[in-house]
């Protein structure tokens, strides 16, 4: 029996670019070479290459890329020791009091470079990734871009030009940790401190929120790049206190409970495309417990004993 023949393209290409006698066609084995070229025949059996064929549908989960933030001292290096299996790169002298393993103490960008190479080339039991902290890191990258430019200082790099040669080593940096994670399978936990910082709304007059301490760009990359932004802080709760002559001031009462915050508010920078509660207790097993898609709010309400009728 013969074998039919089938063409699996068209006579017109997906997409013709230019005009008149400058024309360029653009055909699908231009953008997927496993694509016979047009006109070229094969079995009628043989499934056609086409971006339809390559649609999925549904969450497809991943290692998450999560960064938190806050107050010297609130517990954000022990929220990373909380990890699965975690391993730190220490780029600040401020791990001796946590139980954890890591690399030693990175001097230079290079330093952390090798560490993260370590991970992806070695045979290891890490399953996280813990870099403590960002703002350190960000000082060795800036060290690199000086000796790039051979200057003393990146404010000396004219234009402010430096901070975008930063951002380009930025960049290598999550490059990096993102082939950890999708080809080794590792969490990413983002450890930095935070700031005060003015914040010109738009909307509004400006106002006083919490930020990573990093310089803007850099901030905006990483936040952009993060599942998750967290913001660590202490639970604070306000009381109306009388003054008389129907006077009243509102005093700020700190309960010593240390939280997270998952959702942007004037008061700080937040995300999560997780849908988290607003706020959660500063406790990587929580947040790794929804990361997993659990609940563990209603898993504990569940597991609650029922009150006695009798005592009801």
């Amino acid at each position: 029996m013969s074998r039919r023949t089938s063409t699996i393209s068209s006579d017109l290409p997906l997409v013709r670019l230019g005009q008149g006698a400058f024309t360029r066609d653009i055909w699908p084995e231009d953008l997927d070479p496993s694509i016979p070229k047009h006109g070229v025949r094969m079995p009628a059996t043989a499934t056609p290459h086409t971006l339809m064929n390559q649609i999925s549908k549904g969450r497809k989960a991943q290692p998450r890329r999560v960064m938190l933030y806050g107050t010297h001292g609130i517990g954000k290096s022990t929220f990373g020791a909380m990890a699965e299996s975690p391993i730190f790169v220490p780029t600040e002298d401020g791990l001796a009091d946590i139980d954890c393993e890591s690399f030693p103490l990175a001097k230079s960008l290079g330093d952390v470079m090798a560490a993260l190479e370590s991970l992806y080339s070695s045979d290891h039991k890490y399953k996280s990734v813990v870099i403590d902290s960002l703002d350190w890191l960000e000082r060795l990258i800036w060290a690199e871009v000086c000796a790039d430019e051979s200057v003393e200082n990146i404010e000396k790099i004219g234009y402010a030009k430096g901070y975008t040669f930063a951002v380009d080593k930025w960049r290598t940096v999550l490059g990096a940790l993102d082939a950890l994670r999708s080809d080794r399978g590792m969490t990413i936990v983002l450890i930095a401190h935070a700031k005060i910082e003015k914040f010109e709304n738009p909307e509004t007059v400006p106002y006083d929120r919490y930020s990573p301490r990093l310089h803007k760009l850099a901030s905006a990359l990483v936040q952009e790049w993060a599942d998750e932004v967290l913001f660590a802080t202490y639970k604070v709760h306000t009381v109306k206190v009388a003054e008389g002559f129907n006077q009243a001031k509102h005093n700020g009462i700190g309960t010593g409970e240390r939280i997270i915050r998952t959702v942007e508010r004037p008061a700080h920078v937040a995300k999560n495309r997780l849908g988290l509660p607003d706020e959660l207790p500063l406790d990587y097993r929580v947040y790794g417990a929804f990361a997993r898609g659990e609940n563990p709010f209603a898993e504990a309400a569940t597991a609650a004993p029922a009150p006695d009728a009798a005592n009801a």
